[in-house]
């Protein structure tokens, strides 16, 4: 009979974006656990992300001396699973988890993107399966493990409105008829309305589709102008600074002006669901998605642009930053403790748990109907379940089987769990 928990090795992922050798978190954790013996941090190259799953890119795997995939595993043992969640998402019967959990370190934007609904990552991976290499929507959450930056779904219509009147930059790449007509519904009451939306779309289809020697020459004038005096850390003008420094004449660099421009603390987190756009700034964080590497991008990336699929598919919804934050509750809900933390995004496909333990504290998780992935990522301390025991540290993932209680306790532990419960 197999443990229903057990360690696994998950991969890594050395993007240019990723913040370099150790001041990486995802280089610190690879560097503090003994799950690669053949790791060897190289204080010269990126370390992106840290992945953890069953995503056919890189899936995880079990420990020396199995090296099986965590996908056959589960697939042999389907107890692990359990039945709610193999009845709800078909691929769970062939040992495929309905999430992908992540830790990204970012020094280096990532590029202006959104990701698409089920029904149209099904289309794009039938016409450009090279391209989009799945067929599952992938709306995801990203919660800070330090302080975190992002742009993240489009701004209120007036504030867009406010920017085109006093960046003169910007407002040079749209059509003078799509600028007027966007002020004139801008000024209305439903921002939500078909016109509105419509407008917004025109707007933005516009700005990505500018003329290119246009752009770079407008976006040459507006860091000029911004470059005296030295703009504050976290402004308008700072990001726009940044932005080009990364990608030069890059048309997402005016992405800045049109959405919303977020600052995370640590414990803080974001939700993006489909055809919403955004971009990553800085920082590092935790991740969680459906299981798919599906992504449409449209600007700051030397990878492949799709603007039409990107303009096709977004929600248009403008609206303040805090539309997209997921306010945290106690864990269980029945807890009156603050030990254990849910973040719960309207989805079915996954949410997670921050467990933060002072030294020799201890922590009880009852059973889910689904299984769960776990990562520490400060301290170590020991994980107990149906009598087992099993040492954790800092770097450790590991898995917890469907309808598995566990005990956790620990000195200065940290650790985040992400589980589906159908």
């Amino acid at each position: 009979m197999a443990s229903s928990v057990f360690k696994i090795v998950p991969t890594t992922q050395q993007y240019d974006w990723g913040k370099i050798g150790s001041k990486s978190a995802v280089a610190q954790l690879v560097s503090s656990s003994k799950f690669d013996s053949n790791f060897v941090l190289d204080e010269s190259k990126p370390y992106a992300e840290l992945w953890m799953g069953t995503h056919p890119t890189s899936p995880s795997h079990l420990p020396s001396p199995s090296r099986s995939t965590l996908s056959s595993h589960l697939k042999s043992h389907p107890s692990l699973i359990g039945d709610r969640v193999a009845e709800k998402f078909p691929d769970a019967k062939e040992g495929n988890l309905p999430f992908l959990f992540k830790v990204l370190s970012i020094e280096k934007a990532l590029s202006i993107q959104t990701h698409p609904d089920k029904k149209t990552a099904q289309t794009l991976h039938a016409q450009l399966p090279h391209i989009y290499k799945d067929d599952n929507h992938k709306p995801e959450l990203a919660l800070a493990l330090t302080p975190f930056r992002a742009l993240c779904g489009f701004q209120p219509l007036s504030n867009i409105a406010k920017y085109l009147f006093i960046t003169p930059e910007l407002s040079a790449l749209i059509p003078k008829a799509i600028t007027e007509n966007f002020l004139s519904v801008s000024s209305g009451s439903d921002s939500t309305s078909p016109e509105a939306k419509a407008a917004l779309k025109d707007l933005f289809s516009a700005l990505m589709t500018a003329d290119e020697t246009l752009i770079k020459g407008q976006l040459e004038a507006l860091v000029h102008r911004y470059q005296s005096p030295s703009s504050e850390d976290g402004s308008i003008e700072e990001l726009v600074l940044r932005l080009n420094s990364q990608f030069p004449g890059d048309v997402g660099v005016f992405c800045a002006f049109i959405l919303n421009y977020i600052t995370l603390s640590p414990g803080e987190a974001i939700f993006l669901g489909a055809g919403e756009p955004h971009a990553y700034v800085s920082g590092d964080i935790i991740e969680c998605m459906a299981n798919s590497d599906n992504v449409i991008r449209a600007g700051l990336t030397p990878k492949l642009r799709d603007i039409p699929n990107l303009v096709a598919g977004l929600t248009y919804v403008p609206a303040e930053a805090t539309r997209h934050r997921v306010q945290p509750s106690p864990f269980p809900p029945s807890s009156t403790t603050s030990v254990s933390t849910l973040y719960d995004p309207p989805i079915p496909e996954f949410s997670v748990v921050q467990v933060r333990l002072d030294s020799q504290a201890q922590e009880s998780h009852p059973p889910v109907k689904g299984p769960s992935l776990t990562v520490v990522t400060k301290g170590k301390g020991m994980v107990s379940w149906n009598g087992d025991t099993l040492q954790i540290e800092r770097g450790d993932v590991f898995f917890i089987g469907a309808d598995t209680g566990v005990q956790l306790e620990g000195e200065d532990l940290v650790l985040y769990r992400a589980f589906v419960e159908a």
